[in-house]
């Protein structure tokens, strides 16, 4: 698609929402292309950042990582009840 530079500055939107579709959009000026908008390659989740989850894991025993030493408490582990 090609537009004129003064529809381009009055249907932005418009534009941006066929380049969201796939298009290209061809913007002239005096009948000289002086810009493209295209779809961009780059887009796409924003990379994580490094202590962003503070607060969110939350361990409900403190003791998950204690091994099971007796044979009851195999018992009841298997059992539902450890």
């Amino acid at each position: 698609m090609e537009v004129t530079a003064a529809y381009a500055k009055a249907n932005l939107l418009e534009l941006l929402k066929a380049v969201e579709r796939g298009e290209r959009v061809t913007i002239s000026h005096y009948n000289t292309p002086i810009a493209d908008l295209v779809p961009t390659t780059s887009a796409g989740k924003p990379s994580r950042k490094f202590g962003t989850g503070k607060g969110r894991n939350l361990i409900i025993d403190p003791n998950w990582d204690r091994a099971i030493e007796t044979g009851e408490e195999l018992e009841a582990f298997f059992n539902g009840e450890f």
